[in-house]
C-alpha cells in the first residue's frame, strides 16, 4: 500500500515513542547486511504473529537506545546483491513470500527508511530454509526454543480469519471512508446515527472495527470482506473480490465479459446476484395479457449456490477467490477450499507414525476421486502380506457445497500394527479427527 509522506512521518513518531525495542520492533542506524535483514523480517513477523500484531516494523535512522531521528544513509532502491534488487532478493528467500514493503521519508529534516513487515498467517516465515522470532529485541532461531513454536503454531490454529485486522491505525473519517457503513445499517433494519461516534461504536459493537493500541481505529477482516467499498483498498483480501466470467458457446476458450466485484461481500451481495441474473439465458412467458421473462435458472438458487462459495471457501488460501462461470446451458463456481494445514497434519502424522524398521516400504500419498477405491487397498495388503498398512484419509465431507467435485487424499505407510484407517473430514475450513470403519 502506497502511504502519504504525512502518514509515514506520524507513523515513524508513533514508533518512537515505544520506550523499548520490542519484539515487533527493530531500530537501526544504516544499512546492515542483506542475510540480516532477511533474518529479521522472519524474525519479526513471526513475533508480530505470536503477540497479536498485524505489522511489525524495521526502521533505518532512528537510534536504538534513545529513539532519536538520527538519519541513515541507507537507500533502498539503490541497494542490490549481486546484480539482483534488495526487495527482489529478499522474497524470493522468504517462504512463504508474505508481503513486507520498504518506504523512504523524511523526518526532522533527515532521511528515515520504514520496513513494514506483514505478520505469519498460516505458519511460521523462514528465510532460506530458516525460521526466526524475537526474545524481547534479540533474533533467535525458533527451533532453539521450543515453548515459543509451539505456542506460535497454537496461535495459528486458534485465531479466525474474520478476527484478523485488514488496516490498523487509521482516523474516524477515513473509516467511513473505506467501509459502507450505511449498508450496514440497511442490512439490520436500523436508522443510520447523525453522530460519526455512534456510527463508529456501532460498527465496533458487532467487531468490525477495533481500537488500536496506537489510537484510532483498526479494521477487521471481518468489516472490511463484508463492507468494503473496495476490496482493493485492503492489500489481503484485494484477491478475494468475486469474478463474474460469461463465456461464448460451451467452452472457455472466448471470454464475452468479465466482471470483478469489488465491494464486500454483504453490501455488494444483492447487486451481485442481479448482475449475474441479467447473464443467466431466459425465456418469454405469456401469463394471460401480459408477458414475463422468466430466467432459465431460478434467482432463489443462484443466490444460494454463490453464498454457499463465499462461505464456505477457505480464505486462508492466498491469491485465489471465488469465481463464478457463466457457460451455455451451466453455471459453474470456484473457491479455495482444502486448507494446506489440513494436508500438512496428514502427511506430518504419517511420516510420524510410519514404522522405521519396517524395509522396502515407505510413505506413499494418493489422490482419487470422491472415495477410496477398496480393491486397492486389498491389492496393495495382497502384495506385501506380512505388511499391515496403515492410512489416513482425506476428503471432502459428504455435503460439501453443489458444484464441488469431492477429492480424496489417502496417505499410506508402513505398520506392523493392525490397520485403523483415520479419517481427516474438511468442514468449511475446520478440521477434524474421527475414526471410521
Amino acid at each position: 500500500m502506497n502511504y502519504s509522506p504525512e502518514y509515514l512521518v506520524g507513523l515513524v513518531n508513533e514508533l518512537c515513542k515505544q520506550p523499548v525495542e520490542t519484539e515487533w520492533l527493530e531500530f537501526k542506524h544504516n544499512f546492515v547486511e542483506a542475510e540480516e535483514i532477511g533474518e529479521y523480517i522472519s524474525a519479526l513477523s513471526n513475533s508480530a504473529a505470536l503477540i497479536g500484531k498485524v505489522k511489525a516494523y524495521l526502521v533505518w535512522g532512528v537510534d536504538d537506545i534513545s529513539h532519536g531521528i538520527i538519519g541513515t544513509t541507507f537507500k533502498p532502491s539503490q541497494e542490490k546483491v549481486g546484480t539482483e534488487e534488495l526487495e527482489n532478493w529478499l522474497l524470493r528467500h522468504l517462504s512463504p513470500k508474505i508481503n513486507f514493503r520498504l518506504y523512504s521519508c523524511e523526518v526532522a529534516n533527515k532521511p528515515v527508511v520504514l520496513l513494514e513487515i506483514a505478520a505469519a498467517t498460516s505458519h511460521p516465515v523462514s528465510f532460506m530454509q530458516q525460521e526466526f522470532i524475537r526474545v524481547g529485541s534479540y533474533k533467535k532461531k525458533l527451533k532453539d526454543l521450543a515453548e515459543k513454536e509451539r505456542e506460535l503454531w497454537r496461535v495459528f490454529d486458534r485465531v479466525p480469519f474474520e478476527r484478523g485486522v485488514a488496516v490498523e491505525r487509521i482516523a474516524d473519517e477515513n473509516v467511513l471512508t473505506r467501509l459502507d457503513y450505511p449498508a450496514y445499517f440497511d442490512l439490520l433494519g436500523l436508522p443510520l446515527p447523525a453522530d460519526r461516534n455512534a456510527i463508529l461504536e456501532a460498527l465496533a459493537s458487532d467487531e468490525l472495527i477495533s481500537r488500536c493500541e496506537a489510537g484510532n481505529w483498526n479494521i477487521t477482516r471481518l468489516g472490511a470482506i463484508l463492507f468494503a467499498k473496495k476490496l482493493e483498498d485492503f492489500p489481503d483480501l484485494r484477491r478475494k473480490a468475486i469474478r463474474v466470467i460469461h463465456y461464448k458457446g460451451r467452452s472457455r476458450i472466448e471470454t464475452f465479459k468479465e466482471h470483478v466485484c469489488n465491494k464486500g461481500y454483504a453490501s455488494g451481495f444483492e447487486g451481485l446476484i442481479d448482475y449475474i441474473v441479467s447473464l443467466v439465458p431466459s425465456n418469454e412467458i405469456i401469463q394471460q395479457s401480459l408477458r414475463k421473462t422468466m430466467p432459465m435458472f431460478p434467482a432463489i438458487a443462484i443466490r444460494e449456490l454463490v453464498a454457499n462459495a463465499l462461505i464456505h471457501q477457505d480464505f486462508f488460501v492466498t491469491g485465489a477467490g471465488t469465481m463464478v462461470e457463466i457457460i451455455q446451458q451451466s453455471l459453474r463456481k470456484t473457491m479455495p477450499m482444502f486448507p494446506a494445514i489440513a494436508i500438512r497434519e496428514l502427511v506430518a502424522n504419517a511420516l510420524i507414525h510410519q514404522d522405521f524398521f519396517v524395509t522396502g516400504a515407505g510413505t506413499m500419498v494418493e489422490i482419487f476421486d470422491d472415495r477410496i477405491p477398496f480393491w486397492h487397498v486389498e491389492h496393495c495388503r495382497f502384495l506385501k502380506p506380512r505388511l499391515a498398512e496403515q492410512h489416513y484419509v482425506l476428503r471432502v465431507p459428504v455435503n460439501h457445497p453443489p458444484g464441488i467435485q469431492p477429492i480424496c487424499l489417502v496417505v499410506f505407510y508402513p505398520s506392523h500394527t493392525i490397520p485403523v484407517p483415520r479419517t481427516l473430514r474438511v468442514d468449511q475450513v475446520d478440521c477434524k479427527t474421527a475414526a471410521s470403519k
